[in-house]
């Protein structure tokens, strides 16, 4: 049936239960959340956040929303904004089967709409799981190689299908309406890697926020959309942006088999893809005790497309392109044994020592046989000897996750100057029980850090 993905798919988000949603699901979304909070608190940090915050500050002047770590901008400029905090620093979560970073998608419409509405955290909790699972549910049957070889970048182009679905369902969809809302989501699909190495591949995840909210608001209104917007065979998603794709893939065990458990957190700021280089630096470094005098090489191999997008930096140029280098990281860990953002300050990653050692001392190579984030690493020493160490599932991966604590531990250190620390602990805390708040406008109060940040008596 030519609508069966988009049909089923609405359905899905639209009658999404609390009950329905595993505990291990559940505690997923929850660390999924928390680690966007502390994503969008660095974000502040940025080098184009001000330029953002002034294009969401234009949007409109009403107040009715929260900025993460800031004051209140409206509806529209809170979800553009708190997109683009989430991603700003480069260390957001990465669903790796379609190199597209999910947070900023859908966390952000989500908060808004919740806390406009003084929503429940349990509800908020539902929403976020369903925009989740329709992201990377859409994204799995694009047919991934054939939709990146055509350039297409994921997070504007399947985000807006998400964002569209946590805000449908905070808004209380029926399966009719959600799936118009992805019709209008589909309709504002864009963004290809023509963008690669600039700042606009962080506007597409912004930007996705965005539309799918706007699509959820005018579904809202009873705008007619095609209610089969994936499958169509005339301008459809997987018809026109890939060849067809799998449409079968994107709805098969719906609600039995949940793939945003593959969704990976990132422990490091810095590119999805070499977070495995970075697990395998820095087992080498500590294992080995290794330290830049020892060393008088450093060798990383991946796949062609991680090469492809991350060993062209050798000489990076500010604080992007760093965050994107294979050279910089393996470098800066050498050096530093600690990867966070200190390690992207200009005072750091512009010494002179730094930029030499990643420029002629660190080597790149494909290796056919890897693939995603896979790595290996091998580095010769000055006695002549070498070690090695191989990285097949990053750190924060599915198969190597991180625990809730570690998440915490990631959100107390960037929420750290930003939030007092009674606030810091009473938002872990509100998140790890986000089934027990009754509004979301609790959570959004304790982030909240400009003129009106005072709590409000909503519990």
């Amino acid at each position: 049936m030519a609508d069966e993905a988009t049909r089923a798919l609405a359905g899905f988000a639209a009658g999404l239960a609390y009950e329905r949603i595993p505990e291990r699901v559940r505690t997923h979304c929850k660390n999924l959340l928390l680690d966007a909070l502390a994503c969008a608190l660095a974000g502040d940090k940025g080098e184009e956040t001000h330029q953002v915050s002034a294009l969401a500050a234009a949007l409109g002047q009403s107040r009715e929303c929260s900025v993460i770590g800031g004051d209140r901008l409206t509806l529209a400029g809170a979800t553009l904004l708190n997109g683009y905090l989430i991603t700003a620093v480069t260390m957001c979560d990465v669903h790796r089967a379609t190199l597209t970073h999910i947070t900023p998608e859908v966390v952000p419409p989500a908060l808004a709409i919740a806390e406009r509405d003084a929503v429940s955290g349990r509800d908020l909790l539902v929403a976020l799981a369903a925009g989740c699972e329709v992201t990377t549910r859409i994204g799995i049957g694009l047919d991934f190689p054939e939709f990146r070889r055509r350039g297409w970048h994921g997070p504007g182009v399947i985000g807006p299908f998400g964002a569209a679905a946590a805000a449908g369902r905070l808004l209380r969809f029926d399966d009719e309406t959600m799936a118009r809302a992805f019709g209008l989501a589909g309709s504002q699909a864009a963004g290809t890697f023509a963008a690669w190495g600039t700042p606009t591949v962080k506007f597409h995840q912004c930007r996705g926020a965005l539309s799918g909210l706007m699509a959820a608001l005018l579904a809202q209104q009873g705008f007619v959309a095609t209610r089969e917007f994936l499958t169509a065979p005339d301008g459809g998603l997987y018809s026109t942006y890939t060849n067809g794709g799998r449409p079968g893939d994107a709805t098969s065990g719906l609600g039995e088999r949940w793939e945003l458990e593959q969704i990976a957190l990132r422990p490091w700021p810095s590119a999805s893809t070499i977070q495995g280089m970075i697990t395998a630096m820095f087992d080498l470094t500590e294992k080995h005790g290794l330290s830049p005098e020892r060393v008088e090489k450093v060798r990383v191999s991946m796949g062609k497309a991680a090469m492809d997008l991350h060993g062209i930096f050798p000489h990076y140029k500010g604080k992007f392109e760093a965050l994107l280098s294979t050279h910089y990281a393996a470098a800066i860990i050498l050096h530093d044994r600690a990867l966070t953002l200190a390690q992207f300050e200009p005072a750091r990653y512009e010494d002179p020592k730094l930029r030499r050692f990643a420029a002629e001392r660190v080597e790149m190579s494909v290796d056919p046989s890897l693939t995603g984030a896979q790595a290996v690493v091998k580095a010769r020493l000055t006695d002549g000897s070498s070690v090695t160490s191989r990285c097949d599932h990053p750190r924060g991966s599915y198969e190597n996750p991180l625990a809730p604590e570690e998440v915490a531990g990631k959100f107390r250190t960037y929420a750290k100057g930003r939030l007092t620390e009674a606030r810091i602990e009473e938002a872990i805390a509100a998140v790890s029980r986000l089934e027990e708040l009754q509004s979301a406008r609790k959570l959004m109060d304790l982030l909240r850090t400009g003129r009106q940040n005072a709590l409000s008596t909503a519990a």
